[in-house]
């Protein structure tokens, strides 16, 4: 059944409905005609036996049947007969019963008479008599029988049709569906197509919308996925080239001493840009698999920034830049490794794209903790902020280049997996300020010990 198409199946499942409502509806005709025929049948012997009773003499062909009449005295001897000679209508055990009640009504089969008869016997208490009329039913059989031959007819008749025009009906209800399936046939990955809408506004017609803001979703989501492919390649390429470059030349001519080691300090410096930029792009494939893993812990803030300007304490001497934490009392539950991850990210872009002190900081903001990197360098060109967590968006005309575009993203997608979000602006005295929020830790005592060197105050 389950295989069947969808317009066989609902016509079927209408078919049997329009057979039970023809049936119900042939069988209340038929009893209905056979009780008011029996009804006629009724009110003629009544009026008959009105007439026996008052002397005169019965039109047996009245209402078009055959009559029967009698009258019986009060001991149930037969006084008069239509036709003569006619065997008692009634058995004795039913005539005494009439003689004691007003009326009786009975079907018989008579005597040398073919089918059944309805017989009514009625006592006149005045005169202490019997009339018993009976009348043939054999009209009332033959019309019954008329008709349930008309309606062993019409009914599978009338059921046919109404199945024909069920399936057409559901075939006309379904056309959109046909003609949305064959247009989604010829869509591929490669175009950028919709499904037709029906102008009906019924239901297909909300479906077809909602088939087209899904292929909307999975276009873009494509189109995204194909762009970071192609940046990712990218990336990949420039560091790759840079080191085969360096390879290349080092083993090209005899090198002294010296020129190998410079040569092998720029292949180890592409090495680890590579090494990082594959880390970076495992985080995003984990994160668009699922949720990322968090490990969350009790943190004091001022510890996590800490270490993660110590990370770039080296860098930021080499380059005469400072690093500077502020003194926080703030706590976080939030996993150590993801969030320093982040933090390293945010001073990364401040050492390589902003320019002074790079400060970093913790403050609590509805609920959450936010820790905030700041620089004093020309801060973020206008408009980037709707695409600065994107994937390899780089604010190059504004922060210089280099990088892999990535690092924000990452912060982002920490931020998410904490339940928290991502912020940037520029500072009003200039520079750029670009924090992330996580959860606040509800409750936690001076000199608690936390995650590896994160100790809280001492």
């Amino acid at each position: 059944m389950s295989r069947l198409p969808i317009r066989v199946r609902l016509t079927l499942g209408f078919a049997a409905a329009m057979a039970l409502v023809l049936a119900a509806v042939g069988l209340f005709v038929y009893r209905r005609v056979g009780t008011e025929l029996l009804t006629t049948v009724d009110q003629a012997l009544v009026a008959q036996s009105k007439e026996e009773l008052s002397g005169g003499r019965v039109d047996a062909d009245a209402g078009g049947g055959t009559t029967l009449a009698q009258l019986f005295g009060s001991d149930g001897t037969l006084r008069r007969s239509q036709p003569p000679g006619q065997p008692p209508l009634l058995p004795s055990r039913a005539l005494a019963e009439a003689l004691s009640v007003p009326h009786v009504w009975r079907e018989e089969r008579l005597p040398g008479r073919p089918d059944e008869w309805r017989v009514l016997a009625v006592r006149d208490p005045s005169r202490n008599v019997v009339a018993v009329v009976a009348r043939s039913l054999e009209p009332r059989a033959e019309s019954l029988d008329h008709l349930r031959h008309e309606l062993l007819i019409f009914l599978p008749l009338a059921l046919l049709a109404a199945s024909l025009g069920g399936y057409v009906l559901a075939a006309g209800a379904l056309r959109p569906v046909e003609t949305l399936r064959r247009r989604a046939e010829t869509i591929t990955a490669d175009e950028a197509s919709t499904l037709p809408v029906p102008p009906a506004g019924d239901e297909i017609s909300r479906l077809a919308v909602t088939l087209n803001d899904m292929l909307g979703r999975l276009q873009a989501a494509v189109e995204h996925e194909r762009r970071f492919v192609a940046d990712a390649s990218h990336e990949l390429r420039t560091p790759l080239a840079l080191l085969r470059t360096e390879l290349d030349l080092a083993l090209r001519r005899p090198r002294s001493r010296e020129e190998l080691e410079e040569a092998l300090r720029s292949a180890a410096e592409e090495t680890q840009r590579l090494s990082r930029l594959a880390e970076d792009l495992l985080l995003i494939a984990r994160a668009d698999q699922g949720s990322l893993p968090i490990r969350s812990e009790v943190l004091f803030a001022e510890d996590l920034l800490t270490e993660a300007a110590g990370r770039f304490a080296g860098r930021a001497g080499t380059m005469g830049r400072d690093l500077h934490v502020e003194p926080t009392e703030v706590y976080a539950q939030a996993d150590p490794v993801r969030v320093g991850q982040a933090l390293v990210n945010l001073v990364d872009n401040a050492l390589t794209h902003g320019a002074g002190t790079v400060e970093l900081g913790a403050e609590e903001r509805d609920g959450l903790v936010e820790l905030h990197v700041r620089d004093e360098g020309d801060g973020f060109p206008d408009g980037f902020g709707d695409r600065a967590f994107d994937r390899f968006s780089r604010a190059d005309e504004a922060r210089g280049r280099g990088g892999s575009g990535l690092g924000l993203s990452i912060v982002d997608l920490v931020a998410r997996a904490h339940g928290g979000r991502v912020g940037l602006q520029n500072r009003p005295g200039g520079g750029a300020d670009v924090w992330l929020s996580i959860p606040r830790a509800d409750v936690v005592a001076p000199g608690f010990a936390t995650h590896g060197v994160l100790t809280g105050p001492r």
